[in-house]
């Protein structure tokens, strides 16, 4: 009992304070989950990560499932999901009430504009951790670097995690003389209109592939070509899901209660979230299978260091959009700074920190 205590307490916690998508989130994740409190080692969260990566849904939501089953088994499963996804919903439907009473999204952006250099900061501090237990070999090197470059000219991450993983078994192949073959498998609602909403957001949530921006453009073809939401209403929603912490996919509480109030709101929440569950389930026992395979291994440790190197794409992107002036460069550098010579302080205070610099430095 006392474990999934701390599982609820930690994944509350972390729901509360992960802004900036979900690199971000594995980032807090792992000082928490891998660093402070030991629960697995560095390796085994590759592992999950990597695995993660190539399965439908929303990535740091099934990281924090598959960490909540490691510490608790199934109910530790369901409770770290829960415990991560509530903060962002609660918010969420804060503020679609007050967008259907207004007709307004509050201004927020000085303190985003803070937020976003820190989370940087964040991200990096574990490309460099994870980096190094990734790297095994040069040749993992290579294919790490093969893969920053193609998703930085555009490559889906999908695509390149699969093509990195598919060179390691060629390599690992190369190296070994004889091959090696293995075969491994790896109702809330009565209202017809709320099920409906289940329903479409449920096909989402289990064919969405990648990080969780992927949302808008399924989104778009679901809802705004189907004369259900408007463009600009799907533009705040998905402001809505970038501005408030934890997964991005909250964004689907705030269309929900545009649709069916409430209940419209929990129907799609429910709907989004629930395949990711059930994938994290099925796949979670077999991750350790993989590994005692000379050829799976050799896939994971590929796609391992590739989603490395798709994190640090993402920094790439992230700095692009938001260093744009010497305020941001400050702020970067104050949290890089902090994040590397300040180990053991918590990742909440550099994203606050951020958030504060960036309000201050707005009126000058």
């Amino acid at each position: 009992m006392s474990e999934l205590k701390e599982i609820a307490k930690v994944f509350f916690k972390l729901g509360t304070i992960a802004f900036g998508g979900p690199a971000a989130h594995v980032a807090m994740m792992e000082d928490e989950i891998v660093k402070k409190r030991k629960w697995m080692t560095q390796e085994h969260f590759l592992d999950l990560m990597g695995a993660t990566n190539l399965i439908p849904g929303p990535n740091s939501t099934e990281m924090t499932i598959h960490c909540g089953h490691e510490r608790g088994g199934w109910k530790g499963l369901f409770i770290a999901g829960s415990c991560f996804i509530f903060p962002a919903v609660v918010i969420t439907l804060i503020f679609a009430w007050a967008y259907e009473k207004y007709g307004q999204l509050p201004e927020v952006e000085p303190f985003i504009y803070g937020i976003k250099p820190a989370v940087i900061a964040i991200i990096l501090s574990a490309v460099f951790r994870l980096g190094k237990k990734a790297l095994k070999t040069t040749e993992l090197g290579i294919l790490g670097l093969i893969t920053l470059i193609a998703t930085l000219l555009g490559v889906h991450e999908i695509v390149a995690l699969f093509s990195c993983g598919l060179l390691g078994i060629l390599w690992y192949l190369i190296k070994n003389s004889r091959n090696q073959t293995l075969s491994f498998l790896p109702i809330i609602l009565l209202q017809t209109s709320n099920l409906k909403i289940l329903l479409t957001f449920l096909k989402v949530g289990a064919i969405l592939y990648g990080s969780g921006y992927v949302l808008f453009a399924f989104l778009d073809a679901e809802l705004v070509n189907n004369g259900l939401l408007s463009r600009p209403e799907l533009m705040d929603a998905i402001a809505v899901g970038q501005f408030t912490p934890g997964p991005v996919l909250s964004t689907s509480t705030f269309i929900g209660y545009q649709l069916g109030g409430f209940w419209g709101a929990i129907a799609a929440t429910v709907g989004i979230f629930l395949p990711s569950f059930l994938f994290v389930l099925l796949l979670n026992p077999l991750i350790p299978k993989m590994r005692q395979s000379k050829i799976i291994s050799a896939f994971l440790d590929a796609v391992n260091i590739a989603a490395v190197a798709v994190i640090v794409a993402v920094c790439v992107e992230m700095g692009k959009e938001s260093i744009t002036d010497w305020r941001a460069i400050l702020i970067m550098a104050i949290s890089l700074i902090v994040v590397f010579g300040y180990k053991k302080l918590n990742s909440a205070f550099i994203v606050f920190g951020g958030a504060i610099l960036g309000f201050l430095l707005t009126f000058i």
